[in-house]
């Protein structure tokens, strides 16, 4: 039966999910609850070992720390060999899970995995098990995995640091996934990452995908309220212009 988070997110979209990564950590609880006014409904949590990329960043014990009240939590696990660790993201109550390609010697084996947990949070909200792609591996990469997975996220740069510009190649690579996703007969969900500003959000938002990352042109130290909420009503008017072509 279909979990109530992959029934929230497969309708409304696209979704704004929010890096938190760049924001005050000294004031987490206050900015969790700012995006909470501001109308997100996903915080995205960038999770690196230090291996898969260069920096290290946070673990299960942040995730589980996070109260998100109305948000779900959504979790980008940039780490090796996934398959041993991510039952400890599940418990941390992570809504999300997506895990990279690159990094998993047995992908398949860690979508199962993921298929037979429950979410910490409640039962009925289900585990949405994403796969993310690098930019440079192919796209078709992903076809035997997509009968186990709920989520496909293109990253429109290189993993690793924040604050890098959005790769051309990206629209192509985003046409790309929604071929294979609508080959497979599957209601799958398509997600990019990295990138996203205030100057692009609405071509972003035009691309056709569900889910859409940003943190760093959120948090940017200036005026984290006006920037989500400039960056919610760019979405928002993507979907209605998607809706109003769909009429």
């Amino acid at each position: 039966m279909e979990g109530q988070v992959l029934a929230r997110l497969r309708h409304g979209g696209p979704h704004l999910t929010v890096g938190l990564i760049t924001a005050d950590l000294l004031h987490l609880g206050d900015e969790l609850a700012l995006l909470e006014r501001s109308g997100a409904g996903l915080v995205h949590i960038d999770v690196m070992d230090g291996v898969f990329c260069p920096m290290t960043t946070v673990g299960p014990p942040f995730i589980k720390a996070v109260r998100s009240g109305s948000l779900l939590k959504d979790a980008h696990l940039m780490i090796d060999e996934p398959l041993a660790k991510v039952e400890s993201y599940v418990q941390a109550g992570a809504d999300l899970i997506t895990f990279h390609l690159e990094g998993a010697s047995q992908p398949h084996r860690v979508l199962q995995v993921l298929g037979q947990a429950v979410n910490a949070n409640d039962p009925a909200r289900g585990i949405v098990r994403g796969i993310a792609l690098n930019p440079s591996t192919p796209v078709a990469a992903v076809e035997p995995l997509l009968d186990e997975v709920e989520h496909v996220l293109i990253l429109s740069i290189n993993p690793g640091w924040g604050g890098q510009a959005f790769l051309p190649s990206t629209a192509r690579r985003l046409d790309q996934a929604r071929r294979l996703i609508e080959a497979s007969g599957r209601d799958i969900l398509l997600g990019v990452d990295g990138g996203v500003t205030r100057d692009n959000i609405g071509m972003v938002a035009s691309l056709g995908v569900d889910l859409i990352v940003s943190g760093s042109a959120i948090f940017d130290g200036k005026d984290a309220a006006g920037n989500a909420a400039f960056m919610l009503e760019q979405v928002r008017a993507a979907r209605a212009g998607q809706a109003a072509v769909v009429a």
